[in-house]
């Protein structure tokens, strides 16, 4: 399977159509293949993004926040630290 990275791809909903698999195959794939579910992949990856953002200081957290569908910028924190290890003020201080 080609490995390919599709930040557009934001929910396991959209990576279902895209790969025309149904959801609970799609999660029976993931944990078989990866050890994780789908969710969680897309959750990390996009995280993981938002990371390199910070770093490069091309977006400000709220705006980075709402683009990243967070209605709130304390859950997007959490779950960036959650990933991270840092919230993303933190994370920003330090680059």
């Amino acid at each position: 399977m080609r490995r390919t990275h599709r930040p557009e791809i934001t929910s396991v909903e959209m990576l279902a159509a895209k790969t025309n698999t149904h959801r609970c195959v799609l999660q029976r794939i993931f944990r078989e293949h990866v050890g994780a579910s789908p969710k969680w992949v897309i959750r990390v990856r996009r995280l993981q993004d938002a990371a390199m953002r910070i770093e490069r200081r091309e977006i400000g957290l709220a705006a980075l926040a709402a683009e990243l569908g967070y209605t709130d910028q304390a859950h997007f924190a959490r779950d960036f630290k959650a990933i991270v290890g840092k919230t993303p003020i933190e994370f920003a201080r330090l680059r």
